[in-house]
């Protein structure tokens, strides 16, 4: 199983991940895209797959700073939504959680994006 959860090691919504990773006994890489920053393969990705509106946050601080402009851009193009997202990491909805899960002889795919301890359970036992 290779599991890599992507956040902000001080978010409060990263911290009940981590424990829930650990209660389902989940070994995982964390990556912190504040240190370590993120790809825009990564971000395409997870646009492609889970939509922009699921992965670009609008309720925190970081959004609500952006001018009337940048977010009427963000909103109108997903191209420079993502452009947005990989500047200003904080707007990334987090966490994001992707890998290989081990079931049964098989392996498949999960991609999970913030914290919902239901589908945390259903998808990484």
């Amino acid at each position: 199983m290779t599991i890599t959860i992507y956040g902000i090691k001080s978010c409060s919504t990263m911290k009940k991940a981590f424990v829930k990773l650990e209660e389902l006994g989940v070994n995982y890489n964390f990556h912190d895209y504040k240190k370590q920053s993120i790809g825009q393969d990564s971000v395409q990705r997870w646009v492609d797959l889970l939509g922009i509106d699921k992965v670009l946050n609008k309720r925190g601080t970081t959004w609500r700073k952006l001018s009337d402009e940048q977010k009427a851009a963000a909103d109108a193009n997903e191209a420079d939504a993502i452009e947005l997202l990989l500047a200003n990491t904080s707007m990334i909805k987090r966490p994001i959680v992707e890998g290989q899960i081990e079931s049964e002889n098989q392996a498949r795919s999960v991609l999970l994006c913030g914290f919902d301890e239901a589908e945390y359970e259903a998808n990484l036992l």
